[in-house]
């Protein structure tokens, strides 16, 4: 019975990934996500990571793919900050991606 609860507790955590599919059109998008220029300016340090399996959980590691079917979220760039969803920074290393704005965590859900 304990085991069974565990999995309960950890399944919904390990379901969480960033499998990410930049979509044409804004209508198709899950998310609008706006690149910043500095990092202080982003509610998200995202870091591309090279394989689908590195991209786990939601701390800003994104993997992004080839096919739309795939993707745990389509997201649109927008030309403008006040037309995001999520401001985003793509930084140089794993270390430095992360959550700025923890009260947008929801939308990579």
């Amino acid at each position: 019975m304990k085991k069974l609860l565990l999995l309960l507790l950890f399944v919904p955590l390990a379901a969480v990934s960033q499998k990410i599919f930049s979509v044409e059109y804004s209508s198709q998008a899950d998310i609008k996500v706006y690149v910043v220029d500095y990092k202080s300016q982003a509610d998200l340090n995202v870091f591309k990571v090279d394989y689908s399996s590195q991209s786990k959980g939601n701390e800003g590691l994104w993997y992004f793919i080839e096919y739309q079917s795939q993707a745990d979220k389509n997201i649109y760039f927008v030309d403008y900050a006040s037309q995001s969803d999520l401001k985003i920074f793509f930084v140089d290393y794993k270390s430095q991606s992360g959550w700025n704005t923890n009260s947008k965590k929801f939308l990579v859900y």
